[in-house]
């Protein structure tokens, strides 16, 4: 016996219900991310591991999925080289869009115009347990602007944010930090020389609490007065103006320091006064543990829904440095559109005519009733109506069952009586209503 298919942990098929409603995700967000200016992007599923590493940290790089050399690549190679992955493994999956973003504008410079404003919509693969809300290969749809310090990109943004998930209907708050305010943070606690120590351990606040990121911190090397000294600050309340004017007696040694806080006082200011119904909250424990994020970093949850981060971003001011064009700040943002359908599907969001592909089913009951659907048929998709005729005679409870799975609003329905009077009965699947249409008179029935 055959052994069941099957396919990777951490993967998943989309049926056809599934991909329309992923597919209403997609449309929705680059809809909102055309509004403003931005233009489409695709890089390849797999990159230069040179491209990849050392742009995650430790924790990002022992997750990037690597890929064997083809061809007799093992031969004449010794078996300690063979357990070298280097020899054997040149390129990787793409752990997420930022970096290959980063790569193509440094190999394209030339053909750029700068503030370049990209979207792009692709999978990525991370090596990652899966469990629920985290999958080995997921869809990001990220947009970034790259060639501009201006912190007005940074608004923009978080525009985009609130746009995006008001047309999508879920309800948001969005999080905010500063990797400036961050590293000022471990300068004033004594501890400058352990700044990505911090974040990475910080970042894991709200997974697994207070007291196991404080133990964290001691195994990363911080003294027991540094950790004391940090939690007050992780744990200052109040609206964002409150926590900046603390902070900024905290932080009054610290240039970095400081000049994160201005930035962040820049940029609350100014989406205060574009009037967003959003609600948007300085988060001193947010660190978004990626090495590449140097200034404003964001992080959007749902509200109504219990799951992880569904978008989160950043500014990163040098990452075309590393492939050799230093001194391009850029920031950006991604969706996740597994995590934005996972909360989609909880809540029942999706509207109703999403799930359907076929709007109007015409039933097939001879030669006779087919001859007079097919140029109705025609009319129908000519106005843009998804229409279709079941494509074999037979008993009409069979047809009926077929648009009842498939979800299809709509049936025409055209026998000898139909055929006489020159009108099609139309019946409505949900609530069940028949009526007669003339044949004339279908197309203007579905605009």
């Amino acid at each position: 016996m055959a052994q069941k298919p099957s396919i990777p942990k951490g993967t998943r098929d989309f049926s056809p219900a599934e991909m329309m409603r992923r597919q209403y995700i997609f449309e929705t967000i680059k809809g909102v991310f055309r509004t403003y200016g931005f233009a489409p992007l695709e890089t390849p599923s797999m990159e230069n591991l040179s491209t990849l590493l050392g742009k995650y940290g430790d924790e990002g790089d022992k997750l990037l999925f690597k890929i064997l050399n083809s061809g007799d690549y093992a031969a004449g190679l010794s078996d300690e080289e063979v357990r070298n992955a280097s020899k054997i493994c040149e390129k990787g999956l793409r752990y997420d869009l930022t970096v290959p973003f980063a790569r193509y504008v440094v190999q394209h410079q030339g053909e750029l115009a700068f503030p370049f404003k990209r979207y792009q919509i692709q999978p990525v693969w991370r090596a990652d347990r899966p469990q629920k809300g985290r999958y080995r290969e997921f869809y990001q749809c990220d947009v970034d602007v790259i060639g501009t310090r201006s912190l007005l990109c940074e608004v923009e943004l978080v525009e985009i944010v609130e746009r995006v998930f008001r047309a999508l209907g879920i309800r948001v708050a969005l999080k905010m930090n500063n990797r400036k305010i961050l590293c000022g943070i471990a300068e004033a606690i004594g501890h400058a020389d352990k700044m990505m120590d911090i974040t990475v351990a910080i970042d894991k606040l709200e997974k697994i609490g207070l007291d196991n990121v404080k133990a964290e911190l001691l195994e990363r090397g911080l003294r027991q007065e540094a950790v004391d000294r940090l939690q007050p600050i992780l744990e200052l309340s109040g609206d964002n103006t409150q926590k900046l004017y603390r902070l900024s007696e905290v932080l009054a040694a610290s240039e970095t320091g400081m000049k994160g806080i201005g930035e962040m006082r820049t940029i609350f200011g100014r989406l205060e006064r574009a009037g967003l119904d959003l609600p948007v909250e300085l988060d001193l424990s947010l660190a978004r543990g990626l090495n590449y994020y140097t200034g404003a970093i964001f992080e959007v949850k749902a509200l109504d829904f219990a799951i992880g981060s569904i978008c989160g971003g950043g500014r990163y001011d040098d990452l075309t440095g590393i492939f050799g064009l230093p001194n391009l700040s850029g920031v950006g943002i991604s969706f996740g559109a597994d995590r934005i359908y996972d909360v989609m599907t909880g809540l029942e969001l999706f509207p109703e005519e999403v799930g359907c592909s076929t709007r109007v089913l015409f039933t097939n009951l001879g030669e006779a009733e087919q001859d007079a659907a097919l140029p109705l048929l025609r009319a129908l998709r000519d106005a843009g109506v998804a229409a279709e005729i079941y494509p074999e005679s037979g008993k009409m409870k069979k047809q009926m069952e077929y648009a009842n799975r498939r979800a299809i609003p709509f049936v025409a329905i055209i026998g000898s009586q139909e055929l006489e009077a020159g009108a099609a009965t139309v019946k409505d699947m949900r609530s069940g209503e028949q009526r007669q249409v003339a044949f004339g008179e279908l197309v203007e029935n579905f605009r």
